[in-house]
């Protein structure tokens, strides 16, 4: 004879839809998290492209300066010299990167590539721009790449363009998808 157990020790409350609100809560857990980094990095891309100083191979401000600071204190610097080869290139890659990564994370569209690549331009920040910070939480680039690994991992499962195409493939196959 098999038994069963309840495993939850509180009962649940209806949230009007017959799931409980801890169900629901952990439904929605990472919906503040993607609008936090969505809007920053909507927020980051823009900032880059519109300063008139960032956008430039040298002077106060510059990508390319900022390149050069800290080139030596970096962990690969050889990134750092990739990158110097076009700084301004390199700067619209980066902001239009973060365009991208912000509005597909902020939208759910392919959340969790948008994720991925939200991770790699702030691994790739920390192994270069703030890898010098210390004590290490400084610098706020390997935090942010930390808090996008929950995206890559479950995607944007409510409120976004990626659910609602999983919902319309699966009333299109019959519920199979």
């Amino acid at each position: 004879m098999t038994h069963s157990m309840r495993t939850d020790a509180h009962p649940p409350y209806s949230d009007g839809g017959g799931r409980g609100w801890r169900d629901t809560a952990t439904r929605y857990a990472l919906l503040p998290l993607r609008v936090f980094l969505g809007v920053t990095f909507i927020y980051a891309g823009l900032d880059k492209l519109t300063d008139s100083a960032f956008l430039k191979d040298s002077g106060a401000g510059s990508i390319g300066e900022t390149m050069r600071a800290v080139r030596d204190s970096s962990a690969i610097p050889a990134l750092v010299d990739m990158a110097l080869k076009s700084p301004v290139g390199f700067g619209y890659a980066m902001a239009f990167g973060e365009l991208a990564v912000g509005i597909g994370a902020l939208l759910g569209i392919l959340t969790r590539l948008a994720a991925l690549g939200g991770a790699l331009i702030s691994l790739s920040l920390w192994l270069t721009v703030s890898w010098a910070a210390e004590p290490y939480y400084y610098g706020n680039d390997l935090p942010y790449m930390f808090c996008w690994v929950p995206l890559v991992l479950a995607g944007a499962p409510v409120l976004s363009l990626d659910a609602a195409w999983h919902s319309r493939r699966r009333r299109r196959t019959g519920g199979l998808g």
